[in-house]
């Protein structure tokens, strides 16, 4: 007498032991062997697309039952009613339990012979005709699959063994679903690696690999990149908006030994302050109105790479004191959670702000300051390497070119690359970038001419470069209001769009505008007049 309880208890066991189903059914062959009459044992199912069969199985001659991957005994749903009519009027069906012991050398009736029929499309000619005890697989008044033992003795199964195997049908059915989904996220999973690998080449090809002014204007920048690329301290670089730091950073991390995972990017200036924490650390269901689910951070998904904080001056100073833990004892907490959880985590932060200063007027945490400061990287703007600028013409023409379809790479005008180095390129290497763009936008197929520029040399000279003697130090406020009112008038008082004061400055137009009301500077033709009242 079998007893139920621990039938159904060890099948469940077995059966869910692995999310490999031809392990699983390792497993549960020994045990069934004790019931049931088997040779072999098989799970069939559809995958989810709807277009592909497995079969997964447990001992006897694969090549005996099974044709490549195509299903034993899984009918589609245009032929189950046809099936269950046949094997009712045979008594062959014993709730979801098929029973087949008819053998290849019977002589069966024209009904059964075209269920075996059937059959044959993935079982070999010459071979015979197995007896199956078949089990349909049910989740949700869905059929998703069968579960088999088959033998090759006549009249193998009886009612009672249907009757056995009815009892674990629910157990089987969750494990094969589990299976199918494990099998779909694996392949997924392969599909979301292939595509990060060739993201990753893409962007080494584009931008990651070659730094321009590597041998020239960067050369010492790169030889201080090359020192500390492959050790896990902080880096912090420091230059003007628009110089290259996300590209230094970028190099940074090719360099180094984390290059094969991710680096992850965060404008801290482009995020809300409500939802900077969120953003960096992640938050837990319910942490706030709208969180639905749990969300990473940038900092999870970081693990194990590379995370580059832009303009980290904006961070809040709650954001800050997070922060600072992490880069201490690489540990924080998701919003609205009490799990502490623990990243392997090299930060690069960039601003163009004074910190020191910051953290002279209370804005910037000094032991923040100190613990980033370890290794500083200032990188020069781009009027003081204008080595750079044929080298830098020459990459921007040939990668917009390619981009935009051009079915050659126009030349520079006659004086014209005298004209771009005569120029002090207040937005650095982002305003060149632009300038190059729009040249080719408008070259028409001729040579590539930059009229914009001309007349422009004196009024785009930012008032950082002054020389100031004494304690006739301007306030950074000050410096900033002059440098956005100068390119305010050169842009002809436009604040966005191609060749406004936001794309020249490498700003958002939004940012650019908050801070223009917070200074209550001027613009359209105001910022002309007061343009022309400076000078």
């Amino acid at each position: 007498m079998v007893n139920q309880n621990e039938f159904f208890r060890e099948v469940t066991l077995r059966i869910g032991s692995s999310l490999n189903m031809d392990e699983a059914l390792e497993n549960l062959l020994e045990y069934l062997k004790d019931f049931f009459p088997l040779e072999t044992i098989f799970l069939d199912y559809q995958e989810r697309d709807g277009g592909v069969y497995s079969v997964s199985f447990a001992g006897g001659n694969k090549n005996r039952i099974f044709d490549n991957q195509k299903p034993m005994f899984f009918i589609e749903s245009h032929r189950k009613q046809k099936l269950e009519k046949l094997l009712d009027q045979s008594g062959f069906k014993i709730g979801d339990v098929f029973i087949i012991n008819q053998s290849a050398h019977d002589k069966v009736s024209d009904k059964m012979r075209a269920v075996f029929e059937m059959m044959r499309e993935v079982i070999p000619q010459g071979e015979p005709l197995p007896s199956i005890l078949s089990l349909e697989l049910v989740i949700k008044d869905e059929i998703v699959g069968r579960f088999g033992i088959v033998n090759y003795e006549k009249n193998a199964f009886t009612e009672e063994h249907a009757r056995l195997l009815q009892l674990v049908k629910e157990p089987i059915a969750i494990a094969m679903s589990n299976a199918r989904r494990y099998r779909e996220l694996m392949r997924l999973k392969d599909i979301l690696d292939d595509d990060n690998r060739a993201m990753r080449q893409e962007l080494e090809r584009i931008s990651g690999n070659e730094v321009i002014g590597a041998d020239f204007g960067l050369r010492r920048v790169m030889e201080l990149v090359r020192q500390a690329a492959p050790l896990n301290n902080p880096i912090l670089l420091l230059g003007e908006t628009g110089s290259g730091k996300e590209v230094i950073a970028n190099a940074i991390h090719l360099s180094s030994l984390r290059r094969d995972r991710p680096m992850v990017r965060v404008q801290c200036g482009a995020i809300p302050d409500s939802l900077l924490d969120s953003e960096l650390f992640g938050h837990e269901k319910g942490a706030f109105t709208g969180a639905f689910a749990a969300k990473r951070g940038r900092f999870e998904r970081a693990d194990g790479g590379t995370i580059f904080l832009d303009e980290i001056g904006e961070l809040t100073q709650d954001a800050q004191v997070k922060l600072l833990r992490v880069l201490q004892e690489r540990e924080f907490e998701r919003l609205g959670g009490q799990k502490t959880l623990t990243v392997d985590v090299r930060v690069v932060a960039a601003t163009h702000r004074n910190l020191e200063r910051m953290v002279q007027e209370g804005r910037f945490r000094e032991d923040l300051w100190y613990r980033l400061n370890v290794f500083p990287i200032q990188l020069p703007p781009l009027r003081q390497r204008k080595e750079d600028i044929p080298s830098l013409i020459a990459h921007f023409v040939s990668r917009k070119s390619r981009e935009m379809g051009l079915p050659s790479m126009p030349l520079l005008a006659p004086k014209a690359l005298d004209q771009l180095q005569a120029y002090d390129w207040p937005g650095n290497v982002r305003e060149l970038q632009n300038v190059v763009e729009r040249a080719l936008i408008t070259c028409g197929g001729g040579a590539l001419s930059f009229p914009e520029l001309e007349g422009y040399k004196e009024l785009s000279k930012p008032a950082a470069t002054k020389e100031y003697e004494g304690d006739e130090v301007p306030k950074l406020d000050d410096v900033i209001i002059g440098h956005i009112r100068d390119v305010l008038y050169r842009c002809q008082g436009r604040v966005e769009g191609r060749g406004g004061a936001a794309e020249v400055l490498g700003v958002n137009p939004g940012t650019l505008r908050a801070r223009m009301r917070k200074y209550r500077i001027p613009f359209g033709r105001k910022a002309m007049e007061a343009g022309e009242q400076r000078g």
